[in-house]
């Protein structure tokens, strides 16, 4: 069915929706009573010199369940922010760690296990003052049911800190490969038309990530769904091939220079940014 995997995604925001509106939020600090399933603590981090603050948000899961990356494939929801409520705040930028490819029913997500930190680039409105860092934070978290989490976060960011949390560094440190690190020689990417979408074809000439690689590809246009990509080997060639449709059912187009892949191996990860036409 051609809207299956969009439909799924947008069913269960409705049901992490509604249990939020049934259940009061879930201070960090007050976390204890899903210790069953899952911990959470706001890492404060320290003051960069350029005026920005490097915080964390550390979530432990309990052993064999999950929680999901950006793009988090069919059967799962990405992590959604609200920061409204913080003081002398203008931006968050959440650095997400290499996520690993999850298999759940016979399908691959996209997440985590154990224990995450997602770094926290947090940008103050007025320089050289603390930062109240508030919000709320939605997530899903999986064994074999799914269970929606609502965090409300809050902490404050101390103008003179300085000393760098190891936890955060290491996340830091956890991210993909630029395509220049992971040498990444070309990219290209072929569009053609197809019942209800697109098809895009991505053909990467990079050294294997190692074992079986992983295609991850999203958009900038949040109604477009992309279907899990199929991946094959030819030597230095990697080739993906997904599928694009609207939400809607509408047409769209595709900005080119917005597409990213992201490949997972058992090696290494590469965040690839933007896909040239072939």
């Amino acid at each position: 069915m051609a809207h299956v995997g969009c439909m799924i995604q947008r069913l269960f925001h409705i049901f992490l929706t509604c249990a939020a509106l049934l259940a009061p939020g879930l201070p960090v600090a007050a976390a204890g009573s899903l210790d069953d399933v899952l911990k959470a603590r706001v890492l404060t981090g320290w003051r960069m010199a350029d005026g920005t603050h490097m915080a964390g948000l550390e979530i432990t899961l309990r052993p064999g369940w999950k929680t999901y990356w950006r793009a988090p494939g069919d059967l799962g929801i990405p992590p959604s922010f609200d920061w409204r409520g913080s003081g002398n705040l203008a931006g968050v930028e959440i650095q997400w760690p290499t996520p690993a490819a999850l298999l759940q029913d016979g399908m691959t997500t996209i997440g985590y296990t154990g224990r995450v930190v997602f770094p926290l680039k947090v940008l103050p409105d007025r320089a050289g003052r603390d930062i109240r860092l508030q919000g709320a934070l939605d997530l899903g978290v999986c064994e074999d049911v799914c269970i929606p989490v609502n965090l409300n976060i809050s902490a404050t960011l101390p103008r003179d800190a300085q000393r760098r949390d190891p936890a955060i560094a290491a996340a830091l440190a956890d991210r993909p490969y630029s395509a220049t690190e992971a040498r990444v020689g070309s990219v290209h990417c072929t569009l053609s038309p197809r019942e209800g979408g697109l098809t895009l074809r991505a053909d990467i000439r990079m050294p294997s990530a190692g074992g079986t690689e992983v295609a991850v590809i999203e958009t900038d246009n949040p109604q477009v769904w992309v279907a899990p990509a199929k991946t094959t080997r030819n030597g230095g060639t990697l080739t993906a091939q997904t599928r694009l449709e609207h939400a809607e059912g509408r047409s769209f187009a595709v900005n080119r220079s917005a597409l990213r892949i992201t490949v997972l191996g058992t090696s290494y990860a590469v965040d690839i940014q933007g896909c040239p036409a072939g």
